[in-house]
């Protein structure tokens, strides 16, 4: 029986950041995971191929629509879609054995299997058991589905399925408007694909800026994309390869139908936790299946703690990571912190979309005062320099301090830009802070200064 200071249940961004962090500090430390390659749901069928897939189908929209502009001439691309995928895997490859050979240098056992806990102390892997002093519950998250949709990852497919299609569809319909839904809906209607967007609510992406919302919805629009809003998919039959999708109109209770051959059901994710015995342990869990934790991410159970998708809060790779470290901290016998208010979110469409911290609706059911500094992109000499000038930084500030509340951006490079903003709110700075530092001229960053400049006397450029 192998005995650790530390074994880590997954090796997705939580569970390979933890497991490193842990043997940083000086502890013995495994890491369980039951996939053949390292790196969990984002690095294998996640983040890291779907970027990929985004950045190869923008260079494809570049060169169709913007080349001939910039005087490069001659005839577009055609789309080898098994290349394609092949870039994608070697993507993926290269991330994984990355993190193999991080393992390797920080000493950490990978335990190949999946993992259950038979009692505090213990995680039993096949038919070994091993022994911990503490296990951190890092398993992840899982594709949701909706009654009546049968997924079989070829017709009807989650986004694991739509990251490896046989063939680019004629027809797609993707059933949920948030970020994985626009993403994958993005890339195979830059392929050439007729994609139907179908969402229950009124607006795409719940939770961001209204107005972000419906300046990202007319975008998408404009590349193609369509919108039924409102909509409850009440299911999905599938004969010949073909799938018919049924829906129901809110307003009204009409019924509809949509033709597609591949639909994608991207309606969220929900705490991978099957297998662990977290009942026999009797470890607490909230009403929406997730592990409850304490503000040091201990379970109720001593000794074993949960962090990333499991736990409460957004499903967010970098989350998790936090987490993960966090607890490293906190089981190291240090101090472990997550600053939750200062999470930043990114959708890596294009343009991207990014924001941070508090919306104006947040802001107004709390009967906070606030003021708004906002700078489109079509003040931006760089952006306008290559065709990116739609969109906009808009910066949220308290009307009384001018500390930085929230910023939600809609442009080029988005979801680089907000870390500026995230690490002025990490060392609580003004709007006036961010307007009085020297940003280099020409970049995009410039529109994140003139926005705090709107907080206060008004931008330069617009």
């Amino acid at each position: 029986m192998s005995s650790y200071d530390v074994i880590v249940i997954g090796s997705g961004p939580g569970g390979y950041v933890a497991a490193i962090r842990c043997a940083q500090l000086g502890l013995k430390t495994a890491c369980v995971e039951g996939r053949e390659t390292l790196g969990g749901t984002c690095l294998n069928v996640g983040c890291i191929p779907s970027k990929a897939l985004l950045h190869a189908t923008h260079m494809l929209h570049e060169a169709e629509h913007n080349f001939a502009e910039m005087g490069l001439k001659g005839k577009s691309p055609s789309v080898d879609w098994k290349q394609m995928l092949a870039y994608k895997q070697s993507t993926i490859d290269t991330n994984t054995k990355g993190i193999e050979f991080l393992f390797k240098k920080n000493k950490i056992d990978w335990i190949k299997g999946w993992a259950s806990v038979p009692e505090a102390g213990k995680v039993k892997v096949g038919d070994e058991t091993h022994e911990a002093r503490n296990i951190i519950l890092a398993s992840g998250s899982e594709a949701a589905s909706l009654p009546g949709l049968e997924i079989d990852e070829k017709t009807i497919v989650t986004s694991t399925g739509a990251l490896e299609l046989g063939k680019i569809p004629k027809k797609m319909v993707v059933i949920g408007a948030g970020v994985i839904g626009l993403e994958l809906g993005s890339v195979y209607a830059r392929l050439g694909s007729e994609v139907t967007v179908v969402e229950y609510l009124d607006a795409i992406t719940p939770g961001m800026d209204p107005e972000v919302q419906k300046t990202f919805q007319r975008m998408l629009k404009k590349q193609g994309m369509k919108f039924i809003m409102g909509a409850a998919v009440q299911g999905a039959e599938v004969a010949k390869g073909k799938a018919k999708v049924s829906y129901k109109l809110r307003k009204d209770d009409s019924e509809h139908e949509l033709d597609a051959d591949t639909v994608l059901v991207a309606t969220g994710r929900k705490p991978y936790v099957d297998g662990l015995g977290l009942e026999a342990l009797g470890i607490e869990m909230t009403k929406r299946g997730q592990i409850a934790v304490n503000n040091q991410w201990q379970t109720s159970v001593k000794g074993i703690y949960a962090i990333g998708d499991v736990i409460e809060g957004p499903m967010l790779a970098h989350k998790a990571e936090d987490e993960g470290m966090a607890a490293a901290e906190v089981i190291a016998g240090k101090h472990g912190h997550v600053n939750y208010g200062v999470i930043p979110g990114v959708i890596y469409t294009h343009p991207e979309v990014a924001s941070v911290g508090e919306t104006e609706a947040t802001l107004k059911e709390a009967g906070r005062a606030y003021k708004i500094g906002k700078f489109s992109f079509m003040g931006n000499a760089r952006a306008k320099a290559v065709f990116a000038g739609d969109g906009f930084v808009k910066l949220i500030a308290d009307k009384e301090t001018d500390r930085i509340l929230g910023c939600h951006i809609i442009g080029p490079g988005a979801g680089d830009l907000i870390h500026e903003v995230c690490v002025a709110m990490e060392f609580g700075a003004s709007a006036q802070d961010l307007a009085m530092t020297c940003h280099a001229h020409p970049t995009y960053s410039e529109a994140v200064r003139e926005a705090a400049l709107a907080c206060g006397d008004g931008p330069i450029h617009m």
